[in-house]
């Protein structure tokens, strides 16, 4: 499931190439005739992706090298003479200054002379611009780690470099080093033996650095255990921007750790055993994660632990052991996906973590056995996690770039059979795989493939929410806790094989001002700002179903006959009007779906309500984003709810290969249109029930398709409860497809008989038709009278309802009635040719004829 691709390999992109580009000449004193294969090490990998390495040569000396990715060619920084053990190095942005960590052994230990006797560890710092001169800077008994920092300015004209020593006796020291440039070239220091230096940690028992964000953060454990994080900028600016208690378990460490400093190929590895695996992880979405796991043991369960910063809380997961496969290795792999952080015991587990809705376990995909599998890291293999998701295998010297892989993850979808590896592989497939355009139509042809809704969750209002979720964070990081992530606000049936407990954390202490807070630290600052607040308020969460409530009362009054054109209502097709302007504009190219062009008065007044309502959310919860931005968000969240559907709808249409034929309704229809029927009808149910608006056309689509995949009397049920809607679009088309017949007049009487009254009018002119003209008369006669009846008061109601009891007769009178109201009443039917009182005459002139035998209907 987790793909490792190798961005760089040191048997390849370095020793492979140096042997051969320089091996058969032996002509280059530098880098062949000293180099063997055995030797080679990867030392360091610095903020622009160098990556450093040392060797041994075969005549005795010490080479440092380093590879450069963008151009991938390598070059030798420096030479020692005599063989040295390099534990530790760094070369600065402009490679003018290469500082070296060298452990020295003695003579009884089978090495030369070293470089100083009476030290077991040397720091130097060589001008490499040319090589020239080289300065101690530390001698002493413990082991030094060195790097370069480099700042966010242009690699040319720097005339300062600032480097960070880090001691195994707990302190961190910032040397500011200013450089001159003689005779045109020459790089050297400016008064080497006074450097100035400042103290920027001490007392800790464990320190990461961060080379991408040149942050440095650093654990002491005295009465409790604090985590401070140190941030680094241009011109020797630093400070101290966080700290944080973190409850650990008693003497974690049995000495200094050191991560993402490089590797020290020569260290004691017993100093490790027993200790704490600790590692942060962070992304630019502001969110900050404290992970720590104890070394795994035999027979025992696998704990882990993750504080989320940005959450306020952690979350301990624990993972029985199968007794009868031990674990190969002791160590967890811990990988930062951005999204994700990803733990594995390869080949026993790996539990893809959602770190930014960590709430529910089941919104984490957790995979064992053949998904659990590394292929390319060994059993024995010592793995580096770094930033970017990056991994270094120490043993081979390979850099491997860490991913989800979207095939193997889709494969899992589609053959997993518990509906807690369903939700979480639909949520890592769209949240993290998308907007792969491959991946996102697999994930619709799957739902094609399983359209009922699953046990636990309704897979397509999953995917709905989630692609919305993903699509408005891309707007927005700040949106992340106020739109919804899921339909599920719990989740009671567990995971198999991992189980999970939550604890609160301490709030983290910001030392600098909120105020100055830029980038990432502002983002974090405000998850953890907003922590309190939203725990404090009921339903932070928008939830689209909640306004069903509003839903049902605008569309009531919209559908009285006492509506009056509010201003509340002129906002709703306002913000309407601005939603569809949106949509109108995407993808006109691409659009193969025969949506009807309606006016489709109940999908607009809900996207109008939906923008009402979801502003007014935003803006109680978020209303430092400003009016403006907040009306743009919701405007272009609602547009994307109506563009998904309307892309869900344009991937089956090609998926099932269907035509502008399946709006006739003469036909019936195929296997494939059954199937997309079958699917816009749960798409109806998950929309529905969600309350989110649909593109207009879509039910006058969906009941055509109706028409033609349904029993007549399914079809007619379907109508009854609601399902599918007669929409005038509709209903013109059947009218005009079908002939008289005696079957098709037998439906088209069961159409007419089930239309709203809003549509019943207007459709019976279209129909020609005795039965449409009776009724059309029936109407005619009706509304005239009760028009009159409010002007003259109730006399006139009382005959209106007597003439209703004697079924148009006597024919005499009631012409002559008519004749006489007419020009007192205001004719309901003005807009309409032909109707008035001489035809009313006409149908019940025939419609008696009927009644009394004389001529047949």
């Amino acid at each position: 499931m987790l793909n490792l691709q190798s961005t760089f390999d040191l048997q390849k992109d370095v020793i492979s190439i140096i042997l051969r580009k320089y091996g058969a000449s032996g002509s280059d004193r530098g880098l062949s005739s000293r180099i063997t294969e055995a030797g080679v090490k990867v030392v360091n990998i610095e903020r622009d992706g160098s990556i450093l390495y040392a060797w041994k040569g075969t005549s005795g000396t010490t080479n440092i090298g380093k590879y450069d990715p963008q151009i991938k060619q390598n070059k030798l920084l420096y030479t020692f003479d005599k063989e040295v053990c390099v534990s530790s190095t760094s070369v600065n942005k402009e490679e003018t200054l290469l500082a070296v960590s060298v452990v020295q052994k003695t003579k009884r230990d089978g090495h030369r002379e070293p470089l100083r006797p009476d030290s077991k560890c040397i720091t130097l710092l060589i001008e490499i611009h040319p090589l020239n001169n080289t300065k101690v800077l530390k001698a002493v008994d413990c082991r030094i780690r060195v790097q370069f920092l480099y700042p966010d300015v242009e690699k040319n004209r720097v005339h300062e470099s600032h480097l960070l020593l880090m001691s195994e006796d707990s302190y961190v020291e910032l040397f500011h080093i200013s450089l001159a440039t003689e005779e045109g070239y020459r790089v050297v220091i400016q008064n080497p033996n006074r450097l100035p230096k400042e103290k920027v940690a001490e007392d800790f028992t464990w320190a990461q650095w961060n080379v991408d964000t040149q942050r440095l953060f650093y654990l002491t454990v005295k009465e409790k255990s604090l985590l401070r994080c140190v941030q680094f900028y241009s011109d020797r600016i630093y400070e101290t921007l966080l700290e944080l208690s973190l409850d650990l378990p008693a003497s974690p460490f049995a000495s200094v750790r050191f991560i993402n400093f490089g590797y020290d190929h020569y260290k004691d590895e017993e100093e490790a055993d027993g200790s704490l695996n600790l590692v942060i992880f962070m992304s630019k979405a502001g969110s900050m994660c404290v992970c720590y796991c104890q070394p795994v043991c035999t027979g025992e369960d696998v704990a882990y632990t993750i504080a989320f910063v940005h959450r306020g809380c952690s979350k301990t997961y624990r993972v029985a052991m199968e007794r009868a496969a031990p674990p190969q290795r002791t160590d967890l792999v811990l990988i930062s996906l951005d999204y994700y952080i990803a733990v594995c015991l390869p080949g026993h587990f790996l539990h893809f973590i959602n770190i930014r809705q960590p709430d529910l376990l089941c919104h984490s995909l957790f995979l064992t056995g053949e998904d659990a599998r590394l292929c390319s890291l060994g059993p024995d293999s010592t793995i580096l996690s770094l930033p970017e998701a990056m991994l270094l295998e120490v043993q081979s010297g390979t850099l491997f770039k860490a991913t989800i892989s979207s095939s193997l993850l889709l494969e899992f979808l589609c053959r997993s059979r518990l509906d807690c590896h369903r939700l979480a592989a639909l949520h890592c497939a769209v949240t993290y795989l998308t907007p792969e355009t491959d991946v996102e139509l697999q994930i619709i042809h799957w739902l094609c493939e399983n359209v009922m809704s699953f046990d636990s969750f309704d897979q397509i209002q999953e995917f709905i929410l989630a692609s919305l979720y993903r699509r408005s964070r891309q707007q927005s990081f700040i949106l992340d806790r106020v739109l919804p992530y899921s339909s599920l606000s719990h989740w009671e049936e567990g995971v198999p094989g991992v189980t999970c407990s939550t604890e609160l954390l301490l709030e983290p202490v910001f030392r600098g001002k909120a105020k100055n807070l830029k980038g990432y630290w502002e983002e974090l600052h405000c998850n953890i700002d907003s922590i309190k607040y939203f725990e404090a308020v009921p339903n932070p969460r928008y939830k689209p179903a909640l306004i069903t409530r509003d839903w049902n009362r605008l569309w009531a009054e919209m559908n009285s006959d006492e509506k009056k054109p509010t201003s509340y209502l002129r906002n709703i097709q306002e913000n309407t009007k601005k939603v569809l302007s949106i949509v109108e504009t995407w993808h006109l190219d691409k659009r193969v779906v025969p949506l009807f062009q309606e006016e489709d008065f109940q999908q607009r007044a809900l996207i109008g309500l939906m923008v009402d309502k979801l502003r007014d959310h935003i803006n109680r919860h978020l209303n430092r984003l400003g009016k403006k931005r907040i009306d743009m968000l919701v405007v272009n969240y609602v547009a994307q709810v109506l563009e998904l559907t309307r892309h869900i709808l344009e991937t089956v249409w090609i998926k099932y290969n269907l035509s502008s034929n399946v709006l006739s309704v003469k036909e019936r229809g195929s296997s494939s249109e059954w199937a997309v029927f079958h699917l816009m009808s749960r798409i109806l149910e998950a929309a529905k029930s969600q309350c989110l608006p649909l593109p207009p056309g879509f039910n006058s689509l969906l009941t055509v398709l109706g028409m033609r995949c349904l029993p007549q009397h399914t079809f007619l049920q379907y109508i009854d409860h609601g399902i599918l809607q007669l929409t005038e679009p509709f209903v013109t088309r059947l009218l005009k497809d079908l002939d008289n017949s005696d079957k098709n007049e037998q439906m088209k009487f069961s159409i007419m008989k089930r239309l709203p009254e809003s549509l019943d009018q207007k459709i019976y002119q279209l129909w020609d038709h005795p039965i449409s003209s009776a009724c059309i008369a029936r109407n005619y006669v009706r509304n005239l009278f009760e028009k009159l009846g409010k002007k003259q008061g109730s006399s006139l109601r009382q005959r209106d309802h007597t003439f209703f009891q004697t079924e148009f007769l006597p024919l005499n009178y009631l012409t002559k009635t008519l004749s006489d109201v007419e020009d007192k009443a205001l004719n309901p039917f003005e807009e309409q040719e032909n109707v008035d009182a001489k035809f009313v005459e006409e149908i019940a002139l025939k419609q008696t004829s009927v009644l009394l035998g004389f001529e047949e209907t």
